[in-house]
């Protein structure tokens, strides 16, 4: 059924019987043209994009838990494109334009809310490489602003300017970005992919690969072997286990990043805030709890869950940047696993495998980049070939020198 307010006051006024089920809950079939390992954000998209853009509809997406229960809903929701180098800024600025069409693509309310970014800068060089990347959004059509002190106090003027360690000297300003509820997202996606068609089969997990002669034909699942054309992997924190079935060794590291949600407030921070100074990012939700986060956990994990010095790490960086909330108490914490690229950027591509593609290593900008990785790696499954503004995340880029290092940190995932 479509959404609409006429459907809501129908339902409303006949004691709201008549709503369905988002998607049913197939038994997974033989064979499809494609399957999908993975029921997160990037596959479900993936399977939306493939089935309504494309027309390929004999689709399943294969997820070993829930739907949804791994990192689309363990995530701080920030939706933005305030990138530098060429290889991510078109990508994730593609991204921000089809957030900002999405909920009537799906026809589903996932809460976007673009209340801007706010990139603080405490040094005279990060405010000279602020305004070097707001130059670089401007060019890829995105918008930036690059704000003086003053600027900052006007629009934030509870942060802590007096730090003498930490002296605030401005901020590059997105104002398009903002948040998304995640779990709507997953919602919708799911909703508008089984509208089309595509087998959505949840509590199936990929046990190996059917390959032969250098070709992938398939799964094997805790469900049956399933037959395929074509199978696209894009599994998160879990992708070198996954794809360690195939025999592939990925240049991917997997860490944990926690986030947290405080009790509820009244309204106190206008959008999303960064500490330049430190890692901390911070918004408020809906219901008025501070959602924040800041580095991953330095050592490797497939747990979704943190531990303490990461705990008070965030709380420090708070602390610095905003004393004020030093009385406010944490609600609740969970844990993210992060599948850590060696140069911070992303993989969309074909293996060497005929039949079997990969969507990897996207560190901290998986959520925000959920819409423009489903259409880009549907593009790639449907036509071979990759989607114009993924032209570079090629697998083998390690190989060849061509890393996009856009935190400039090298090769050490726990740095980015």
């Amino acid at each position: 059924m479509r959404y609409s307010a006429l459907s809501i006051i129908k339902n409303g006024l006949t004691g709201n019987k008549g709503w369905k089920p988002v998607w049913r809950e197939p038994d997974p079939k033989q064979h499809y043209d494609i399957v999908i390992v993975g029921g997160g954000g990037h596959g479900l998209a993936t399977a939306h994009y493939l089935s309504k853009k494309y027309g390929v509809t004999n689709v399943a997406v294969l997820e070993k838990g829930w739907l949804g229960s791994g990192n689309i809903g363990r995530n701080t929701t920030i939706v933005r494109s305030n990138y530098l180098l060429d290889g991510n800024q078109p990508f994730y600025e593609h991204s921000m334009k089809l957030w900002e069409g999405l909920e009537t693509d799906l026809n589903y309310n996932v809460m976007m809310s673009q209340r801007g970014i706010l990139n603080l800068a405490h040094s005279d060089a990060q405010r000279d490489a602020f305004a070097r990347r707001g130059n670089a959004m401007l060019m890829s059509g995105a918008d930036a602003e690059l704000l003086d002190i003053d600027a900052v106090r006007d629009m934030v003027p509870f942060l802590n300017f007096d730090n003498a360690r930490f002296p605030i000297k401005g901020g590059l300003l997105q104002r398009r970005a903002g948040t998304a509820r995640h779990d709507a997202v997953a919602w919708g996606y799911a909703r508008s992919a089984d509208s089309h068609g595509v087998d959505i089969i949840q509590n199936c997990e990929v046990t190996g690969f059917t390959i032969h002669d250098g070709k992938c034909t398939g799964v094997q699942t805790t469900r049956g072997t399933i037959s395929a054309n074509k199978v696209g992997v894009c599994v998160a924190g879990s992708s070198s286990m996954v794809m360690a079935k195939a025999g592939m060794r990925l240049p991917i590291e997997s860490h944990v990043l926690q986030a947290f949600v405080s009790e509820g407030l009244k309204p106190t921070i206008p959008g999303v805030v960064t500490f330049g100074a430190g890692h901390l990012y911070i918004s408020q939700s809906d219901k008025g709890g501070l959602v924040f986060g800041g580095d991953i956990d330095g050592y490797n994990s497939y747990a979704q869950r943190g531990n303490l010095p990461v705990i008070e790490h965030v709380a420090e960086d708070m602390m610095a940047l905003m004393p004020f909330l030093g009385r406010a108490r944490l609600l609740r914490m969970w844990g993210g696993v992060m599948d850590m690229s060696m140069d911070g950027s992303p993989i969309i591509d074909k293996t060497h495998i005929d039949g079997l593609y990969f969507n990897g290593g996207w560190c901290y900008g998986g959520f925000k980049a959920t819409p423009a990785s489903g259409d880009a790696y549907a593009h790639l499954l449907a036509t071979d070939r990759p989607h114009e503004t993924a032209t570079q995340y090629h697998l083998d880029r390690f190989a060849r020198g061509a890393m996009i290092d856009e935190k400039g940190a090298g090769a050490q995932p726990n740095l980015h």
